[in-house]
């Protein structure tokens, strides 16, 4: 692979990363700024509002821990994973591999910037269906789930590509 080839595929991800970096912290700003001096709820409409929650585990709250070490420990688990799919980027062809990559890694390091700062993440996304509530989440969650998804479906389809291929032989 030419050297320009790979900058371009890693400037591709690295841009879409950078974009969730500062849409995931100035929404987090934006909210810390307006919840902090008295944490409320904010009926948006009737199935979402904006909240304060600090998320001391990963998603869903999943490996909730009070423990000190636990944000250094998740840091360092989304950073060696970054730096792995960083690595990744380099090698994605598919503009949509590009895409997700950089999704997910700009949401991951949104969220450790997070736990390095505050000991957990900010999340302020709720939405809910009568009394029952999906557990908050924040611009960088969202920007994972959609970049896990652009590299589902593009791992999908590439299989489906290369199965056509193969019985045309």
């Amino acid at each position: 692979m030419a050297e320009g080839e790979r900058r371009d595929r890693l400037r591709r991800g690295l841009l879409v990363a950078f974009a969730v970096l500062v849409v995931d912290q100035a929404t987090k700003w934006l909210v810390l700024a307006h919840f902090l001096p008295q944490p409320r709820t904010v009926a948006v409409a009737p199935f979402f509002n904006l909240v304060l929650a600090w998320n001391r585990g990963i998603s869903f709250s999943l490996f909730h821990s009070e423990a000190n070490y636990a944000p250094l420990v998740l840091s360092l688990l989304a950073v060696l994973i970054a730096a792995g799919l960083v690595m990744w980027l380099a090698r994605a062809e598919s503009h949509w591999l590009q895409i997700g990559i950089g999704l997910v890694v700009g949401g991951a390091i949104g969220n450790v910037i997070d736990r390095i700062r505050f000991g957990a993440v900010v999340d302020f996304l709720d939405f809910h269906l009568g009394g029952w509530h999906w557990p908050a989440f924040n611009i960088a969650d969202s920007a994972i789930t959609v970049g896990v998804l652009f590299l589902l479906t593009d791992g999908l389809f590439r299989r489906m590509e290369r199965s056509t291929k193969a019985g045309r032989r």
